[in-house]
């Protein structure tokens, strides 16, 4: 599953908080899934990727870390951590009863769903295009077969229930 088929979960966890928000109880277990899902893929997968090769290799080939498009990337998964944390804590009270914790399961999603919607089209419209002008195709094709690599290691860590595609 890549970043951009994710979309249709965040689709789903907006049917999801729907749900929770009209009233209707959700299968907490269903909730634990998703996060996860978001953990394992987003975070671990997808960020940690960009985070441990893309952008130290923009970095070596002259973009700045800070100030520019790496340091919104960076602050961007800062802050989806953040909520997909919450989230999660959220989804812990609520399988414990507590019902009042539907409504920071709904916060969290739907501020996590904003974010990374916006945070791939920057992605598509700015990070990647810029990668593909400044990095050598040598560079691509190393970090493709670097980021490969570190998929199978990153499903082998036993990091989720499923076999995610990192």
């Amino acid at each position: 599953m890549s970043i951009r088929e994710s979309s249709s979960c965040l689709q789903i966890l907006g049917r999801i908080c729907d749900t929770l928000q009209g009233g209707e109880r959700v299968d907490p277990e269903h909730l634990a899934r998703i996060h996860e899902f978001l953990k394992v893929f987003a975070d671990t997968c997808h960020h940690a990727k960009e985070e441990e090769l893309l952008f130290p290799a923009m970095v070596a080939s002259g973009i700045p870390k800070e100030g520019g498009p790496i340091a919104v990337m960076l602050a961007e998964h800062t802050v989806g951590r953040e909520h997909v944390r919450a989230f999660g804590d959220a989804v812990s009270r609520y399988a414990n009863g507590d019902t009042a914790a539907a409504k920071d399961i709904v916060d969290h999603a739907r501020a996590y769903i904003a974010l990374l919607t916006q945070h791939i089209e920057k992605e598509d419209k700015v990070l990647y295009p810029l990668a593909d002008r400044i990095l050598p195709q040598s560079t691509q094709e190393k970090l493709l077969r670097i980021s490969m690599s570190s998929r199978k290691s990153r499903l082998a860590t036993g990091n989720t229930r499923s076999s995610m595609n990192c």
